[in-house]
């Protein structure tokens, strides 16, 4: 089976890049996997983890929020408003944050979008500090 040359590019920085097995990222039509040999795809992203599967079989999460997302020829380029790796979050802060922006309430189509960027924050830091402790115990 072949490779998949995956860049994820956040709007300030280049966030990750590298070869994969399998990509699984959630557009604005559901969530979508794309493995080698996949047809080519261009799709708006969600708010949502982002699963990277790599070459050695490590699992990259990083939460996403917003931007593009586009397949062709085993290239997969995810072109994100913002984004961050789930080891590059901080618990604490992202469950702070959430709680903040769930205070603030959902009236306004802002408020709703910044609890939905916090609660995906969380999601993938919560999911990455728990592979973490898995490896840690073995």
């Amino acid at each position: 089976m072949g490779e998949l040359n995956v860049s994820l590019v956040a709007v300030d920085r280049k966030v990750w890049s590298g070869t994969a097995s399998m990509v699984v990222a959630k557009t604005l039509e559901g969530e979508i996997g794309i493995l080698p040999q996949h047809e080519p795809v261009l799709a708006l992203l969600a708010n949502a983890p982002v699963r990277i599967t790599t070459t050695e079989g490590a699992v990259i999460s990083a939460a996403v929020h917003g931007g593009f997302f586009s397949v062709d020829s085993d290239n997969v380029a995810i072109l994100a408003e913002s984004a961050e790796l789930g080891g590059e979050i901080d618990v604490a802060r992202a469950q702070l944050a959430l709680e903040r922006a769930k205070a603030a309430g959902a009236d306004t189509p802002d408020e709703m979008a910044a609890i939905e960027r916090a609660e995906v924050r969380l999601k993938v830091a919560l999911a990455d500090q728990s592979k973490e402790h898995a490896a840690g115990g073995r």
